[in-house]
């Protein structure tokens, strides 16, 4: 195991790296991503069919694969339709503003240990920070810019309803998702992504730290506004939500893209500080070249497809939500719930690294869990009231309203007078 430590990068492995290597690193994850995005189309169109007893895509090539190519060269080929009334400058930037942050936050995703690559040894990180998962959440805020700039931009009123709801969103779950890795920043003492992996060795902190991986989870679908959190766009109440106006052309292709990319920045992540990142799972973790050369490369690719097969089965399985649901389940849930468990983390922690403060810490802890329960039991009795105030309301409103037919009701015609093939009767 001596080789497979001595491999696992750190801080002082990135900024070492000639220029050429950067950029074949660059390129190599633009094309991964690129080349993701359409894969990934054409993966969750089947997968969904699967699910559903169809077949999914299978005329454009074997098994339908080219159809997401289809597709792309489609859209990049299609008239280029400009509303009149549109802010043109704005109108055209909301879309790479879009891709790009999200090209952006996958650059801190390390994919594997130190190798050599083209006789270089380098990690298979395109650059890490002291900050890396800080400067994640920062580029997926800074892309909610381009959906409020699409929103606005279009001066349409549901465009502009799907870019409020999308800045609404991200502020609620934007703090939720923070909240939910800083109980992985105290266990592992760093925001590095790389050193983050390296601190899950032993154990990875989806088991050790479970209520922020759920908590993450649910959060994945709100930052990414994947189904059942897909407001911004929900075409049941906005047409098409902040790209309601653009047609079906190169910049609508970008619209996607960016969305894709998110989703998988966000597997990404809750595969880098929750499962282990690149490190093989067990029992292949006791193999001891398992973490060493290009295999882990193999082991995140796995994690990251199966966690992307979960994203496409809650589609596939949950219906959209209403909005003042998802605020509520935002604010008044996932934030305390959250505040709550970094506590009872902290405390626990600080049994692990100080024991002279055993007793302190276990006091607070019990502290922390009774006032949990206290204030859950405290809510969930006003919520019963509540229900059992509104459920009254609602049957005396509908006892007075049976009396008679025609009060805060809908008009209704009389009811005592008969009609034969539309004319009435003497």
């Amino acid at each position: 195991m001596a080789g497979v430590l001595a491999a696992d990068p750190t801080l002082a492995d990135f900024g070492k790296d000639p220029l050429w290597i950067t950029i074949v690193k660059a390129v190599m994850l633009f094309l991964f991503l690129a080349l993701g995005v359409v894969f990934g189309v054409w993966f969750e169109r089947k997968l969904i069919s699967r699910m559903q007893h169809r077949y999914g895509p299978n005329r454009a090539g074997r098994f339908g694969i080219l159809q997401s190519i289809a597709d792309a060269i489609k859209m990049g080929l299609k008239e280029d339709i400009l509303p009149r009334t549109v802010d043109r400058v704005l109108y055209l930037m909301a879309p790479v503003i879009m891709v790009v942050p999200a090209f952006l936050a996958f650059s801190i995703v390390p994919f594997g240990p130190v190798v050599n690559l083209l006789g270089v040894q380098t990690p298979l990180q395109l650059v890490d920070l002291p900050v890396a998962v800080l400067f994640m959440l920062a580029m997926g805020a800074v892309s909610v810019y381009g959906v409020v700039l699409a929103g606005w931009s279009s001066r349409s009123p549901y465009a502009l309803l799907g870019g409020l709801r999308s800045a609404a969103q991200v502020v609620s779950y934007e703090i939720a998702m923070g909240l939910s890795f800083v109980a992985v920043f105290i266990f592992a003492g760093t925001l590095s992504t790389s050193e983050i992996v390296g601190a899950q060795q032993q154990t990875w902190y989806a088991v050790l730290l479970i209520p922020s991986f759920l908590i993450y989870v649910v959060c994945m679908f709100g930052e990414a506004a994947r189904i059942p959190f897909d407001l911004p766009e929900g075409e049941g109440e906005l047409v098409g939500g902040f790209q309601t106006e653009y047609s079906s052309s190169l910049k609508f292709a970008l619209i996607m893209m960016g969305e894709y990319l998110h989703t998988f920045t966000a597997s990404g992540i809750a595969v880098t500080l929750f499962l282990g990142g690149w490190r093989a799972p067990f029992p292949i973790s006791m193999w001891e070249g398992a973490n060493t050369g290009y295999w882990p490369l193999l082991w995140f690719f796995i994690k990251f497809v199966l966690t992307f097969c979960f994203i496409i089965w809650v589609r596939a399985s949950l219906p959209r939500v209403r909005y003042d649901q998802l605020m509520s389940l935002g604010w008044k849930v996932l934030i305390p719930v959250n505040l709550g468990w970094i506590l009872l983390v902290a405390a626990v922690r600080n049994v692990v690294i100080n024991e002279g403060n055993r007793m302190l810490a276990l006091a607070i802890t019990g502290i922390i869990v009774v006032g949990a329960l206290a204030v859950w039991m405290r809510f969930d009795t006003v919520n019963q009231r509540r229900k059992e105030a509104r459920k009254a309301q609602v049957e005396a409103e509908f006892e007075e309203l049976s009396k008679e037919p025609t009060a805060g009701g809908f008009p209704v015609p009389p009811l005592d007078l008969p009609h034969y093939h539309g004319v009435s009767r003497p």
